[in-house]
């Protein structure tokens, strides 16, 4: 009997991922290692994974729909809501990176 593998299978990031220039040259991750690996990982339906391994994934996703959404609608507080999107993504991006240097050097 012949089986067919879903093409969301089929479709591997891995091969395509770029390496981190900062964890190679100085050995300690960057703000932004894991999100290659997060993107992968929400391709293949594991959301949950995705968070744990690049926790900032989700207001990332937020702010580019937003972003995309706003250049072809026009939104009252299109900018206040953009700002605002961009500050909970930075500060994500940040506490993450804090917690994961903390809990790397504790």
């Amino acid at each position: 009997m012949m089986y067919l593998t879903p093409t969301i299978n089929a479709i591997s990031l891995k091969d395509y991922m770029l390496p981190c220039l900062n964890k190679q040259l100085l050995g300690l991750d960057c703000p932004g290692c894991g999100m290659q690996r997060s993107v992968d990982l929400l391709v293949h339906g594991e959301f949950l994974a995705a968070f744990q391994m690049y926790p900032a994934i989700y207001p990332i996703l937020v702010l580019l729909v937003f972003l995309i959404t706003s250049t072809f609608l026009k939104f009252k507080y299109s900018q206040q809501t953009k700002m605002v999107l961009m500050f909970i993504t930075a500060g994500t991006i940040i506490v993450s990176y804090i917690l994961k240097m903390h809990n790397l050097f504790n």
